[in-house]
């Protein structure tokens, strides 16, 4: 029998011992969590500006999904792929009408899709495009993330992720993120391109937003050299940048914000994070028949990629969305989030810029990657009450529920706004 857990320092002193240490937790031991709320073992409340790296953009526990779960979870909940089961052609019919694509894969996790979705544009390159088998190259971006298995982090651009998990997979070319120019030389150059893998928004990099017209750049240079685009739209999408998906492929954003003005569909979409809410772990893979049509039995699977769960789950977790109007309330949110912060702190030398878009954004401190001031900074808020964490280490990732409203906004604004005014002037003392 294991005794239940009566305060922080016992659940972090649990962890410290019988866990292995591959993360570096701000130190608060979460207990409760209610929409855009969290509490804290001890009973202290906090605002999520962090939705668990944007997996809970409904809010946590969202009772609709909440429902889908427990509901399913009393009828069935694995039956492997080895049968059919009654609810995932209902999910695959969802997600592809959703999405406007042919087929979906499901998955469990980001990384995982991010695997599939390489496997899928390697074998696409050698059974449609005519690629010599073993040469295919994907292009990739610096500064990426896309997770951490042994292939990924072969073209990460993390030290830390890497370092010591040698040898690396090859088969990759890296260019740097926002720089179209650079793709077409390599498309140039390299003859035996499969794909281009891309972040709409590079998340853990900072929120790094490329330039207007980027992703339509490279997606005509995708097209034009018979080339794969994969969007890795794990983080970005479900309308956490004010738009269905980032890229908003065909207009299906369907958000009265939207210029109407398709701008990009990738040929292979990765979605997860929040295509579940938050409440259990699912990721998809979408793309048209000639794309898909290359994976086939035996060739690629999941004993719980599909389950009846999942496939209940990520249906309610996508209505939340659609119903309540989450994509345009992380537009407007975003904007004014922004707009007040800039207002708010220009004249603090601490921070030296805000960017973002809808509700995923970033302060960037004005201090070094190696330094500890965002980190502190963190610890400041939490002590007020919001719960953020740094990334590249003076960055500070700002990713609150989507189901946000203005009210509590102008209150995160005004404790974000007041933590960095008392942080700063504790270190000028």
């Amino acid at each position: 029998m294991i005794d239940s857990i009566r305060s922080s320092e016992e659940a972090i002193a649990l962890e410290n011992k019988y866990g292995a240490h591959n993360y570096h937790p701000l130190p608060v031991v979460l207990a409760k969590g209610e929409g855009v709320y969290l509490w804290d073992i001890e009973g202290k409340k906090y605002f999520d500006f962090l939705s668990a790296y944007s997996a809970v953009n409904q809010g946590h526990c969202h009772p609709d999904i909440i429902d889908a779960l427990t509901e399913q979870s009393k009828q069935l909940t694995l039956t492997s792929r080895a049968f059919y089961n009654d609810q995932l052609g209902r999910m695959e019919q969802y997600l592809t009408e959703t999405f406007h694509f042919d087929k979906v894969l499901p998955m469990n996790t980001g990384a995982e899709a991010v695997e599939t979705a390489l496997k899928i544009a390697r074998r696409w390159a050698y059974k449609v495009k005519g690629l010599p088998e073993d040469q295919a190259q994907i292009v990739v971006c610096d500064q990426n993330f896309h997770g951490r298995t042994t292939t990924i982090i072969s073209f990460s651009s993390d030290a830390t992720a890497r370092q010591g998990f040698g040898p690396y997979t090859s088969g990759f070319i890296k260019i740097p993120y926002n720089d179209a120019d650079a793709l077409e030389e390599v498309l140039k150059v390299h003859s035996n391109i499969a794909g281009f893998l891309v972040e709409p928004i590079q998340g853990e990099a900072g929120v790094m937003v490329p330039d207007e017209g980027y992703l339509s750049k490279v997606s005509a240079l995708c097209k034009a050299y018979g080339v794969l685009l994969l969007a890795d739209e794990v983080q970005t999408g479900i309308a956490r940048t004010g738009r269905l998906l980032a890229t908003c492929g065909n207009c299906q954003c369907a958000d009265k914000h939207c210029s109407g003005t398709p701008e990009v569909k990738p040929d292979i979409l990765i979605l997860g994070k929040a295509i579940s809410g938050g409440v259990y772990p699912i990721s998809a893979v979408l793309a048209n028949d000639q794309v898909m049509q290359v994976i086939t039995p035996g060739s690629h699977g999941s004993t719980f990629g599909g389950n009846p769960v999942a496939a209940a789950v990520s249906i309610a977790a996508l209505e939340v969305i659609k119903n309540e109007q989450l994509a345009e309330n992380a537009f407007e949110l975003g904007e004014y989030f922004r707009n007040e912060l800039r207002s708010k702190l220009g004249d603090c030398s601490l921070v030296s810029l805000v960017r973002g878009k809808g509700l995923l954004n970033a302060v960037v401190i004005n201090d070094t990657e190696e330094s500890e001031t965002a980190w502190n900074l963190c610890l400041t808020l939490r002590d007020n009450g919001l719960l953020a964490k740094p990334t590249h280490g003076n960055i500070i990732r700002f990713a609150p529920p989507l189901v946000m409203t203005k009210e509590q906004i102008d209150e995160c604004i005004e404790i974000i706004v007041r933590s960095v005014f008392e942080f700063e002037a504790s270190i000028n003392l």
